[in-house]
Parts: C-alpha cells; sequence; structure tokens
C-alpha cells in the first residue's frame, strides 16, 4: 500500500500542474478574448491573432482541464443511481465502465500520434494571414491522453483497491 501511495504521488503532481496550466489558460482566454472584442467593436481594428491563438488554447484547456477534472473526481456523472450506490458499487461500477474509457484514450493516443507526426513533417502553420504554428498543440494531444491515462489507471487500481478490501461488505 505504501509503494502505491508513492506512484499515486506523482499522478496526482502532474494532475495539479496542468490544473494550474488550465487556471492560466482560461485568464489568458478571458484577457484575450475580451481585448479582441475591444480591438473590433470599439476601435474597429481587427487583431489577426488573437481569435486563432484563443481557439488553440481552448483546445489546450480541454486536454489539462480533461485530466484535472478526472484526477479530482469533477466529471458530471449520471447520479440517478450511481450516487445511491455503496464505495464498492461505484467501484465495481467504474471497473465494468473503464474498459470503454481505455478503448478511447488507446484511440486518442494512436491517432494522436500519427496526426501530430504529420503535422511535425509538414511544419503545419494556420491558414491564417498570422500563420501560427499548429503542430505544438498536436503533439501535446497525445502528450496529455498519456497522463490521461495514467489518472485511468490510478483510478483503477483504486477502485480495484475498494473492491477487495475487507472493510466493506456491502455489494
Amino acid at each position: 500500500m505504501k509503494l502505491w501511495k508513492k506512484i499515486e504521488k506523482p499522478i496526482d503532481f502532474i494532475s495539479d500542474a496542468f490544473g494550474k496550466i488550465g487556471w492560466l489558460i482560461i485568464l489568458y482566454c478571458m484577457f484575450l478574448g475580451v481585448t479582441d472584442v475591444f480591438l473590433r467593436y470599439v476601435l474597429n481594428a481587427p487583431s489577426l491573432w488573437i481569435s486563432t491563438t484563443v481557439q488553440f488554447a481552448m483546445v489546450l484547456l480541454a486536454c489539462v482541464g480533461g485530466v484535472y477534472a478526472l484526477n479530482d473526481d469533477a466529471f458530471v456523472k449520471l447520479d440517478l443511481f450511481y450516487a445511491n450506490f455503496s464505495a464498492k458499487k461505484k467501484a465495481v461500477c467504474d471497473v465494468i465502465t473503464v474498459v470503454y474509457t481505455f478503448l478511447f484514450i488507446s484511440v486518442l493516443i494512436w491517432k494522436g500520434i500519427s496526426a501530430a507526426k504529420m503535422s511535425l513533417m509538414m511544419h503545419q502553420v494556420t491558414p491564417t494571414s498570422v500563420p501560427i504554428p499548429i503542430y505544438p498543440l498536436k503533439i501535446f494531444i497525445p502528450i496529455a491522453a498519456v497522463v490521461f491515462l495514467l489518472v485511468v489507471i490510478k483510478k483503477l487500481v483504486n477502485d480495484l483497491i475498494t473492491i477487495f478490501s475487507s472493510q466493506q461488505t456491502d455489494l
């Protein structure tokens, strides 16, 4: 059990770091979003790059926010039945449904790596008047998916510990 706690710590640390990055991205989007509206509608001088970088930031926010939300159990669940389940029943449901999560993450990593490779080989940039590189963003997506996978594995192990612990016997 002590070994598992040592393994959990770096995963929690990375997840918390992603949460802090997400916080900064939200501030970035808020500030530049307001700035873009001000430039466009008040000064009648629209920016050529702000909306594109805010869109990039939103993709990054989905990547880092998903990892943080999963680690902190902040995803919205269909709690119609699940909320009233005991800890063991919740763990059993989570273990059963983790198969779909593994499928989703494996496809995200697989296709994300191929998209990142292609984007990097082509030195892909935005098709706008200010060419902004896309490949750093595409490289980050499979990286975030691997971190997401680590959090899912951590949750799975904790669910298995809950299922096989002898403290509770209600199913």
